[in-house]
C-alpha cells in the first residue's frame, strides 16, 4: 500500500517539542516501488476521472517514494497540485499532510491531516494530527484528538503514540502532574516490551525528570538502556543522570 510508512510518523511525536532530541523510532521504510493499491486508484479515478487517472497515480507514485527517500520537498511539491486537483482523495491528503508534517509546516500539515479525517473519519494520523496542534498550542484541539483515539481504540501503538502526545502538551501547559498521571495510567513494563511500549517508558521517565523525581526518572531510562542500549539517546540520558 502506498500510505502503508505514513501511520509509523506518529512515532514522531513522541516528545517533541523538548530542548532535548526527540526519539527517533520511525520504522525504517526501503525505497522500492510500492504499487498503488486498487482502493487508492479508484478513489483517485472518482476524484480526476477515469480519462486522466493513469497519470495521478503515476505523480502519486513518485511523491510516495520521494517521500520514503526522505525528499520531502520534492514529495510537497508534487503533493499540492494533487491535492488541489484533487481534493477529495484522502490518499493525497494523508501523504501531503504527513510531508507538511516532516517538513514541520504544523498548520498547513494540520489542514491536509483534518481534511483526511473528514473524508474518511479515520483517527490513524491523530496522533500526528495531534502534535501540529501541539505545536500550534492550540490546545483545545489537542484534548479533543486525544478523546476521539481513546474512544476508537485503533490499535494499541496509535493509542499509546496518542497518549504521549497529550501528556506532552499537558507538561507544555506547565501541567507536568497531569502529564505524568496519563503516562502512568495502566502502565506496567511488559516482559517482552515492543518499539511502542519503550516509546512510553521513555516518555514517562522524561516527565519523572522533569517533574523532579530523578530517582524513578533514572530507573526507567537504566532499564531501557538494558534492553534497548540504542534506543534514541537514552545512553545519554542514563550518564546525564548519573
Amino acid at each position: 500500500m502506498l500510505v502503508e510508512p505514513i501511520e509509523s510518523e506518529a512515532a514522531r511525536a513522541v516528545v517533541r517539542g523538548r530542548a532535548r532530541p526527540a526519539p527517533s523510532t520511525t520504522r525504517p521504510v526501503a525505497v522500492d516501488e510500492t504499487p498503488i493499491e486498487d482502493e487508492v486508484r479508484a478513489e483517485l479515478a472518482r476524484a480526476v476521472g477515469p480519462t486522466r487517472v493513469a497519470r495521478y497515480e503515476s505523480r502519486l507514485a513518485d511523491a510516495g517514494r520521494a517521500f520514503r527517500a526522505e525528499r520531502f520537498q520534492d514529495a510537497a511539491r508534487i503533493l499540492k497540485k494533487l491535492a488541489e486537483d484533487a481534493p477529495g482523495a484522502a490518499s493525497v491528503r494523508e501523504l501531503y499532510g504527513v510531508t507538511l508534517y516532516r517538513q514541520e509546516k504544523w498548520r498547513a500539515a494540520a489542514k491536509e491531516l483534518e481534511a483526511f479525517h473528514l473524508l474518511t473519519g479515520s483517527t490513524e494520523q491523530h496522533p500526528v494530527l495531534a502534535d501540529c496542534h501541539r505545536a500550534l498550542r492550540h490546545w483545545d484541539r489537542v484534548d479533543e484528538l486525544w478523546a476521539e483515539l481513546r474512544e476508537a481504540s485503533p490499535s494499541a501503538e496509535l493509542v499509546t503514540e496518542g497518549r504521549i502526545v497529550q501528556a506532552g502538551s499537558l507538561a507544555d501547559r506547565g501541567d507536568v502532574v497531569a502529564a505524568v498521571a496519563l503516562l502512568e495510567e495502566g502502565w506496567r513494563f511488559p516482559k517482552r516490551p515492543r518499539e511502542h511500549h519503550l516509546r512510553r517508558a521513555y516518555a514517562l521517565a522524561d516527565a519523572y525528570e522533569r517533574a523532579g523525581d530523578v530517582l524513578r526518572a533514572r530507573e526507567l531510562f537504566d532499564r531501557i538502556h538494558a534492553l534497548e542500549p540504542d534506543f534514541a539517546d537514552v545512553a545519554r540520558r542514563v550518564r546525564a543522570l548519573r
